[in-house]
């Protein structure tokens, strides 16, 4: 299992969320919402600082993570994230 983003992704985050050098993007899984891992559940995202990750990369200053407690929601798989210029939204792939 591993998590990664392409710096199109990171920039995309960076801009949508004012993120500076040094901050972190938490992946957590919310009850509700559109998922495609488990029905019933989607991921969510916070500016927090880790606890207990899991699976972590950094990309452009800026470090996106899993905590311990969310890792089911992945089954063991990897986590990816793409920027999409059709839609200016990151796509989650998760395979």
């Amino acid at each position: 299992m591993k998590i990664s983003i392409t710096q199109p992704a990171a920039k995309w985050y960076i801009d949508e969320m004012d993120l500076k050098e040094g901050d972190f993007v938490r992946f957590f899984v919310r009850y509700g919402g559109h998922g495609g891992v488990h029905k019933g559940f989607s991921l969510a995202l916070s500016n927090d600082q880790p606890n207990d990750p899991a699976m972590q990369t950094e990309a452009l200053g800026i470090t996106f993570y899993v905590e311990n407690s969310d890792i089911w929601y992945f089954d063991g798989m990897d986590f990816h994230m793409k920027y999409s210029r059709k839609f200016d939204e990151v796509e989650y792939v998760i395979e």
